[in-house]
């Protein structure tokens, strides 16, 4: 009977360790499978105006090196074609306009909440030359003298509609409509300039300021033209909120307000 007892005994030590194994295993496999979501890979779609380009580029490497997790896909354009994409349907997680009614536009269609929005940039209007230039133009007035000039599309390119509105200003826009040649965006506009396919171009500083092959001759003053506002947000439809409400975060801190400003651009909250 005893040595019955034993062995009854020794196989329930058995099955007690046996059972001990599975719980830790299957307590291992569950923080296993936490730890593997909570570093799952996330990529952010961030449709963004084309004069931004060089400033993103840089943040979007510190902002990966200190979230390794996240992946910022970038796509840059005129801000009024970005907006039709997302109005659209097009998968977007956060909108970086270089125009308040292209912004606005999704406010009003519910696809950006205020409370996710903040205007965060500003910019200036300036002209430019291509370099070695001797068309005499050293203002906007001059641009008369112009055989042609490049203009982004003023109905989808912001900086095409504060150009045409600030030579509407100065009463020159009928004479120099004929001459105009349009842009795709603003980035268009400059390389026409640089490669001397046009005499002059309505850029904004931030891009004029990225080329060696131009000359700046002359900025727009404030009163031709609406105030130049870059507001962004997140987009309502996000599948990644978390992670676009942090970049969104990122964005407006003191290391990637420091990065615009090294390019040209003017903080709005200062």
């Amino acid at each position: 009977m005893k040595k019955v007892s034993l062995l009854c005994f020794s196989f329930m030590i058995f099955l007690l360790a046996v059972a001990g194994c599975s719980n830790n295993e299957q307590s291992k496999s569950t923080n296993g499978q936490k730890q593997t979501s909570s570093n799952k890979k996330v990529e952010l779609t961030v449709s963004a105006a084309a004069s931004l380009q060089d400033a993103l580029t840089d943040i979007k490497a510190s902002f990966e090196k200190e979230y390794p997790n996240v992946k910022i896909a970038y796509n840059f354009g005129a801000s009024g074609a970005l907006q039709q994409q997302i109005s659209q349907g097009a998968p977007v997680d956060l909108f970086f306009s270089a125009a308040k009614d292209k912004f606005q536009k999704l406010e009003q269609d519910g696809l950006i909440e205020k409370k996710n929005g903040t205007d965060l940039l500003g910019n200036e209007l300036v002209l430019v030359v291509p370099k070695g230039s001797n068309k005499g133009i050293k203002s906007f007035e001059d641009l008369t003298k112009a055989d042609k000039i490049a203009l982004g599309t003023p109905e989808s390119v912001p900086a095409g509609q504060y150009g045409k509105g600030t030579l509407e200003k100065l009463n020159i826009w009928n004479s120099v409509e004929g001459k105009v040649v349009y842009a795709k965006d603003v980035r268009q506009v400059l390389t026409y300039v640089e490669t001397n396919n046009v005499d002059g171009g309505i850029v904004y500083k931030t891009d004029a300021l990225t080329s060696n092959k131009v000359n700046i001759v002359a900025t727009a003053n404030e009163y031709t033209h609406d105030p130049i506002i870059y507001p962004i947000g997140v987009i309502k439809t996000s599948t990644h909120p978390k992670e676009a409400e942090r970049f969104y975060e990122y964005l407006q801190n003191d290391k990637s307000m420091k990065t615009f400003k090294k390019y040209g651009f003017k903080g709005m909250k200062q």
